[in-house]
C-alpha cells in the first residue's frame, strides 16, 4: 500500500513537472495608459516617481455630496483623449470604451504589433474589462424616455455593456483570437491580464491585448459610494492629500478614471520579431473570500489564498518576492486586512519585502485599477525603481513601505506580486518578473 502511494506521488510530480516544462512563457511587449497621472505610460510613470497627484476637486454639481474629489484624466485640447471623447464617438460608445481605444493604440504602437496577415490576426485576442457602467448615461437615457420612446438612443444598450471595449478593439483592428471581457469590480483589470496570460500559455493565442477601462465618475456614483461610507470625505479642500493608503489618517478611497492596456505575447513569438520585452508574467492566482459583499475576511485568508496560488502557478518560493504592489485603496478596513495577509504569508521574510500602493497618486480606478498598477509594477521591474505611496506620513504598522519617494530596486532578478481585490470577495494576484 505504501509503495503504491509513493508511486502515485511520483507520477503526480512527474506530470506536474512535464506540464511546467511544456508551458509557454508569456512576456509584456507593449504598454498604453490614459490616467489621472497623464496620457501615455511614460508620462504617467514619470509623474508617479515625482510624487505628483492626479486627484482634483470636482465641479459645482458635487457640492452637496460628502466627497467632492476624484482622480480625473487631465483635459488637453486637441489630445488623443479629447478627440476620442468627441460627441460622435459618445453617441455609440461609453466614455470608458473611448479611453480604452486610446490606450490600446499606444500599447500596440509601443509593441510594434500591427498584423496584416489573417493568421496573425487570428492569433491575436482581446481581454478588456470594465467594472461599472456609466450611471450618468443611464440617468440621461431615462430622462429622454420620459420625452418619448424615439428619444432613446439605439446605441444605449451597446454603450452600457461591459464587454464593448473588447468588442470595439477587436473590430477596429480585426483581431479574431479570444474576445473576452471580465467584470469583477475592482479586480477586473488584474483578472483580465491573468486570463489573457492563460490564453497565451495554453495556446489559444500568441498575442493578447488586455487590461481594463473605467469612466463612471458622476454625482450618482459618488453618492452611492458615499452611502457605503467607502469614499474619503475629510480632504475636500486638499484633494491631493485625500488618497493615503496605509496612513493612519486615511478615511476612504478616491474614485478615479482611465484605461490601461498591456500587450502580452508568447516569449518565442516576441523573440522572433525582435520585440522589446518589459517583463514576464510568471503566475496568476485567484480566490474568493466567501464572506461579505464589501469587506474581506479579517484574517486576510482570501488574499493569502490568492497570493499563494500565484506563487504556486509561477513555481517560485516566497523568498524570491521582494516587492508587493498592494491593492490598498486607502480604506480603514481594507488596508489593515491586506497588511495582515502579507505578514501572515511571508512571516520572517516580510522584512525583506517592499510594499507600496500607487493609489495615493491616482486614486482608485475601480475596474481599471489592477491593470494600471500592473503596468507600474512592470515598469518597476524594468527600470529597477520601486514606485512610492504618496501621503504615507504615519504608517499603520511596521511593514517595509516605499513611502513618498521612490527607491532603487537593487536586485539582479526583480520578482513582484500585484494584488487586486473586488466587492463580492473576488481576489486576483499576478506574479511579475524582470527578464534578467
Amino acid at each position: 500500500m505504501g509503495s503504491n502511494k509513493k508511486n502515485f506521488r511520483l507520477y503526480l510530480n512527474l506530470r506536474n513537472y512535464s506540464c511546467l516544462a511544456a508551458r509557454r512563457r508569456v512576456v509584456v511587449t507593449g504598454l498604453g495608459v490614459v490616467s489621472p497621472l497623464g496620457i501615455s505610460s511614460e508620462i504617467a510613470w514619470k509623474n508617479l516617481l515625482k510624487g505628483n497627484s492626479g486627484i482634483v476637486a470636482l465641479g459645482d454639481e458635487y457640492n452637496t455630496l460628502p466627497c467632492r474629489v476624484a482622480g480625473v484624466v487631465p483635459k488637453q485640447e486637441n489630445s488623443h483623449v479629447e478627440k476620442a471623447l468627441s460627441k460622435l464617438n459618445l453617441k455609440s460608445m461609453a466614455p470608458a470604451t473611448c479611453l480604452a481605444l486610446v490606450a490600446t493604440q499606444e500599447a500596440l504602437s509601443d509593441a510594434k504589433w500591427n498584423p496584416d496577415s489573417d493568421i496573425d490576426k487570428e492569433n491575436t485576442g482581446v481581454a478588456l474589462g470594465m467594472g461599472m457602467i456609466d450611471l450618468r448615461d443611464v440617468c440621461e437615457t431615462n430622462a429622454a424616455l420620459q420625452l418619448g420612446y424615439n428619444k432613446v438612443s439605439p446605441f444605449f444598450v451597446p454603450r452600457i455593456l461591459p464587454n464593448m471595449a473588447a468588442g470595439h478593439v477587436s473590430i477596429k483592428y480585426g483581431f479574431r483570437g479570444p474576445n473576452h471581457s471580465v467584470s469583477t469590480a475592482c479586480a477586473t483589470g488584474a483578472h483580465s491580464i491573468g486570463d489573457a496570460y492563460r490564453f497565451i500559455r495554453s495556446g489559444d493565442a500568441d498575442v493578447m491585448v488586455c487590461g481594463g477601462a473605467e469612466s463612471c465618475i458622476s454625482p450618482l456614483a459618488i453618492a452611492g459610494f458615499c452611502r457605503l461610507r467607502a469614499l474619503s470625505t475629510s480632504f475636500n479642500d486638499q484633494p491631493s492629500k485625500a488618497s493615503r493608503p496605509f496612513d493612519k489618517q486615511r478615511d476612504g478611497f478616491v474614485m478615479g478614471e482611465g484605461a490601461a492596456v498591456l500587450i502580452l505575447e508568447e516569449y518565442e513569438h516576441a523573440l522572433k520579431r525582435n520585440a522589446k520585452v518589459y517583463a514576464e508574467i510568471l503566475g496568476y492566482g485567484l480566490s474568493g473570500d466567501a464572506s461579505h459583499i464589501t469587506t474581506p475576511r479579517e484574517d486576510g485568508s482570501g488574499a493569502i489564498l490568492s497570493m499563494t496560488r500565484a506563487l504556486n502557478d509561477a513555481n517560485i518560493n516566497k523568498q524570491q518576492i521582494t516587492y508587493i504592489n498592494a491593492h490598498a485603496t486607502s480604506t480603514p478596513v481594507g488596508d489593515n486586512i491586506e497588511t495582515t495577509a502579507i505578514k501572515t504569508l511571508f512571516k520572517d521574510h516580510v522584512s525583506k519585502v517592499y510594499v507600496s500602493s500607487t493609489k495615493g497618486a491616482h486614486g482608485h480606478l475601480l475596474g481599471a485599477a489592477g491593470n494600471l498598477e500592473a503596468i507600474f509594477t512592470i515598469l518597476a521591474c524594468h527600470h529597477h525603481v520601486l514606485p512610492p505611496t504618496i501621503n504615507l506620513d504615519n504608517p499603520i504598522d511596521d511593514l517595509n513601505y516605499v513611502a513618498n519617494t521612490p527607491l532603487l530596486w537593487d536586485s539582479d532578478r526583480r520578482v513582484a506580486l500585484k494584488n487586486s481585490f473586488g466587492f463580492g470577495g473576488t481576489n486576483a494576484t499576478l506574479c511579475i518578473s524582470s527578464m534578467n
